[in-house]
């Protein structure tokens, strides 16, 4: 079995690496009364019949179980899968799978969401492997083609640039051009085009939405694989398309984090970075994590990313400020929304950044802000951060924040204010993830990997383990957070070596609160910087404020 090599391996050997990892767990894995691996997602089912059917068709894979016995293995569970299609035209959601499997999968309704990533899946799955499938699933398979081609789940126009619409998109190439259907291909020529370039002069309404931003170039990469190359038109398009997505993984990329603030976050990507197989195969600079929470087909399909979009998301030697800007896109508001103003700070070993503007995202599913550090291949928290829980908060879960907090983001330093009204609950959660920390009455200061860390609360606090990380709570709010990262190496520059002689460095660098009337926050950086976040009432824009002068944020741009 090949070993995480992390830069020295190639692409082809990271892919491989993520395929033999698959497919043994697959292999392993014993099949439920249903014949399949999974009841919880449909999905899971196709994914791990894919990845160990590919390896045992590999044969410069070395395999520590019988190829055939796998081979059937994988195409029982696939043709299983086929199978649960709704296959009744016209009835409601034909052509699509059901997504959870519970308790009876042919008995489980069908669901619009499997079939929008799975389909164009299936299809470049056909084409690569398609000669090696046995007779009775290749039928079943290109039968299946046929009820997605008719259900027509893809004949929607663009609206939200949202990830639906990006799978809807590709859909129409590949259906179109497996089916000749040239309205249906032009469809989503135009289509391509004005997400293009939309994205490009507007940025991508879904900021940092994970999972679903694989979903895109997953989407766009099958597209690319399946269209005629005779139409340059189309493929360069397309090629257009996923340069500007890596281009935009790259702008916040860290070494398998994610950097700043992200419009969607599920437990796999917020409090730590888990959701990383394309990252991986891509930039090949961390090691790869034993648990893969959402396998999908990095390891089997890839688009390299432009020589210099890998160069500067690999070469953080020198600290970086992004600025970007973005908007929402509301179907029933034909005004444009407010620009949204997107801030990160990336190092060579954390980045601190977020979005300075609340959103209310989907499933209320926004992370406001984080210091990030690379993944370092453990599992757990690499995010470090503060919010007061809102609609949807479940305990032990840190996310779904209120709407009830203010930020500054200056380079290493982020500061936030939690205005909460009587009658709220008045308790802010923080995410620490481990690491050397040591505690005084209000404030903890700690050492992560390589990074020293100085955390300011207004009220005390207390803390408690949770898998993965530690959660800090703080009761008695409003009141106020700041965070400031140095890393290790930084502070060994300017004489400070060690945590304890980091903590009396920064012990008497306390921010002042103020809670009277409004709130604020003033805050001394370690290299003399004076930072002063200020709301006077909820109704007012707050003012932050760099030595004096108002932080602006005229400069962002897309």
């Amino acid at each position: 079995m090949l070993e995480s090599k992390g830069i020295q391996s190639s692409k082809e050997e990271r892919q491989q690496e993520i395929i033999i990892k698959i497919a043994l767990e697959a292999e392993r894995r014993p099949l439920l009364e249903s014949g399949l691996w999974f009841h919880d997602d449909v999905r899971n089912n196709f994914y791990y019949g894919s990845y160990l059917f590919a390896a045992a068709v590999d044969d410069s894979l070395a395999l520590p179980f019988d190829r055939e016995q796998a081979k059937q293995k994988a195409q029982d569970v696939l043709l299983e899968t086929l199978l649960l299609q709704n296959r009744q035209a016209g009835t409601e959601l034909y052509g699509h799978w059901p997504l959870g499997l519970n308790p009876i999968p042919r008995e489980a309704s069908p669901h619009e969401l499997p079939v929008e990533i799975m389909g164009s899946l299936m299809a470049y799955f056909c084409k690569r492997y398609g000669g090696a499938l046995n007779a009775q699933l290749r039928i079943v398979l290109n039968t299946a083609f046929g009820h997605i081609y008719r259900s027509d789940f893809f004949r929607k126009p663009v609206v939200t640039f949202g990830h639906h619409e990006a799978k809807y998109t590709a859909a129409k190439l590949i259906f179109g051009t497996m089916f000749a259907d040239e309205i249906l291909v032009e469809d989503g020529r135009q289509s391509l085009k004005r997400t293009l370039a939309y994205i490009r002069s507007k940025g991508m309404p879904e900021y940092g939405s994970l999972p679903w931003f694989w979903h895109w170039v997953q989407a766009f990469t099958c597209a690319l694989e399946l269209v005629p190359a005779e139409d340059t038109d189309l493929i360069t398009t397309l090629k257009e398309m996923l340069d500007h997505l890596w281009k935009v993984r790259a702008d916040f990329y860290l070494r398998g984090a994610w950097v700043g603030a992200h419009s969607r976050g599920w437990p796999h990507d917020v409090p730590g970075d888990a959701n990383v197989l394309h990252d991986y195969v891509q930039f090949g600079d961390f090691k790869l994590p034993e648990a893969m929470p959402r396998t999908e087909y990095a390891g089997l399909l890839f688009y390299e990313a432009p020589d210099e979009v890998l160069t500067a998301a690999m070469n953080r030697q020198t600290p970086v400020e992004v600025t970007k800007i973005t908007q929402k896109v509301i179907p029933t508001d034909s005004n444009d929304q407010p620009l949204l103003h997107s801030y990160a700070y990336i190092t060579e070993d954390f980045a601190a950044g977020g979005m300075w503007e609340r959103v209310e995202e989907f499933d209320n599913e926004q992370l406001r802000w984080a210091f990030s550090l690379p993944v370092d291949g453990e599992g757990g928290s690499n995010q470090l951060y503060f919010f007061h829980p809102g609609q949807g908060y479940d305990e032990g879960d840190p996310r779904h924040q209120s709407r009830y907090m203010e930020v500054l983001y200056h380079k290493n330093v982020i500061v936030s204010l939690f205005p909460i009204p009587q009658g709220e609950k008045n308790t802010v959660i923080g995410v620490l993830p481990h690491g050397d920390w040591m505690q005084d009455p209000n404030a903890l200061f700690g050492q992560v990997d390589d990074v020293y860390f100085a955390i300011y609360l207004s009220h005390p606090y207390q803390l408690q383990e949770r898998p993965g990380y530690i959660e800090v709570s703080s009761a008695g709010m409003p009141g106020g957070v700041v965070v400031e990262a140095i890393g290790v190496k930084e502070s060994a520059e300017r004489g400070i070596i060690g945590l304890d002689a980091f903590v009396i460095a920064m012990a008497h660098n306390e921010p002042k609160f103020e809670m009277g009337d409004g709130f604020s926050a003033h805050y001394t950086t370690s290299n003399g910087e004076r930072l002063h976040l200020r709301l006077e009432s909820e109704s007012e824009q707050p003012r932050a404020l760099l030595n004096g002068a108002k932080i602006s944020l005229e400069n962002y741009t897309v």
